[in-house]
């Protein structure tokens, strides 16, 4: 089977049907985590699977396993996936190539009628992008044993509402205890998300592992007064005093270049009305950095200059940390399993780190994991102009096809009898 390779127009057809669930005018997606579009994708999902010949089971977290048999079902499932779920100005690729590339595997196998020896599986993680409900990665960390199945039940969205909630309300509450089985490996294909693959004239990277990366959420608390009665040097200006604190969390990002990180991505200032003083005002903070001891210095260093900021406004501010996520190495099998099906099929390729987070760096903790890179336009994501080549994700779906093929057969080589 050393030729078998998918079906680019196929594969490249699956990827803009479902694109259009949750299209925006853009061209790009909105598909937030347990909303009614996230429950027509996964409807999708399940049909193109079963269709595919696959047993379909949900766990309690609506995570999707779609299950291959194996011609020996005492063998770990070999496991292929990514998520579902977008920003809310995401693009048609981030997540979504990482489990169409999965189906497009099946598919494949079926056309051959090929039958490997382990079951193989597609996975659609719940959450991954953090983007409604924070933490990132939440339902696949549960899988890990990173959080509890309560822990995830109670995060709330900004308005308020609960996870398990909506998870109920759209009917992807399995009955399917989380972690129920173990994975013999791990595969995710995913774009760059950044701008190295491209540069450098790259197919394909081969990701040795996940940076480390931390969220918080800081809340900064004045008082609200009337915008033409009070005087400058009597305000307790929320506002003013975040704009510092920003401002700090951009330096301090600088100071440990090149290659740390430190992002504000999403901000309230209340009430919000041009003629009020901001009274409170609510910010997120995102650090990463490949090195978890730098990640650490950063959060002391952002933590000391915000409370000083806070001090220096007369205004009162609380830090929370609510994401850890230490740096990864993946699986040195997994990983010379991607390196092998690039070199065999020509594709020029590189090692690299991944500067995002994703589901794989969770499930290195309890499988052996490895990640497939393909090129994005100018490293954009996370933005509706988010683009890839339908022959680079074509060269993703071969790599992960033959480095499953690989996998299957070393684990057929050590199979007992």
């Amino acid at each position: 089977m050393g030729n078998l390779k998918i079906d680019p127009e196929r594969l490249w057809a699956t990827i803009m049907e479902t694109a259009q669930i949750g299209a925006t005018p853009k061209g790009g997606i909105c598909r937030l985590t347990l909303t009614d579009l996230d429950r027509q994708v996964r409807g999708w999902f399940v049909a193109a699977c079963e269709a595919a010949g696959c047993t379909v089971t949900v766990d309690e977290l609506g995570n999707i396993f779609a299950r291959r048999p194996g011609r020996d079902p005492s063998l770990p499932p070999i496991a292929m996936g990514s998520h579902l779920d977008t920003q809310p100005t995401g693009g048609k690729y981030d997540g979504i190539i990482g489990v169409l590339s999965g189906l497009e595997v099946l598919r494949t196998l079926n056309d051959a009628g090929y039958e490997t020896a382990a079951p193989i599986e597609v996975i659609n993680w719940t959450n991954e992008e953090g983007s409604r409900f924070a933490p990132a990665m939440l339902a696949s960390g549960v899988y890990a044993g990173v959080f509890t199945k309560e822990y995830a039940y109670d995060r709330q969205d900004r308005d308020g509402k609960r996870f398990g909630d909506e998870l109920e309300r759209i009917g992807y509450k399995g009955p399917v205890p989380v972690g129920d089985h173990k994975l013999a490996a791990f595969f995710e294909v995913h774009i760059e998300q950044g701008p190295i693959l491209e540069a450098e004239n790259k197919t394909i990277g081969i990701v040795t592992g996940v940076q480390g990366m931390r969220w918080y959420e800081v809340t900064v608390s004045g008082m609200d007064s009337h915008a033409g009665s009070t005087p400058m040097h009597l305000r307790h200006d929320a506002l003013v005093a975040a704009s510092r604190m920003i401002e700090a969390v951009n330096a301090v990002g600088l100071a440990h270049k090149p290659d740390a990180v430190s992002t504000v991505g999403l901000i309230e200032s209340r009430p919000n009305s041009r003629n009020v003083i901001p009274g409170e005002v609510f910010f997120s903070i995102d650090v990463r950095h490949p090195d978890d001891k730098v990640v650490i210095a950063m959060e002391a260093e952002i933590e000391a200059a915000i409370r000083r900021i806070a001090g220096a406004s007369a205004v009162e501010v609380e830090f929370q940390r609510v994401w850890d996520s230490p740096a990864v190495r993946f699986d040195g099998g997994c990983v010379d399993a991607v390196r092998r099906a690039a070199a065999d099929q020509g594709y020029a390729s590189r090692e690299i780190v991944s500067g995002a987070g994703h589901d794989a760096a969770y499930m290195a903790r309890v499988a052996p994991t490895a990640m497939i890179f393909v090129p994005c336009e100018k490293g954009i994501s996370h933005n509706e102009i988010e683009k890839a080549e339908p022959e680079h994700v074509a060269a993703g779906a071969n790599v992960l096809l033959r480095a499953v093929l690989d996998t299957d057969a070393r684990l057929a080589e050590r199979a007992p009898g």
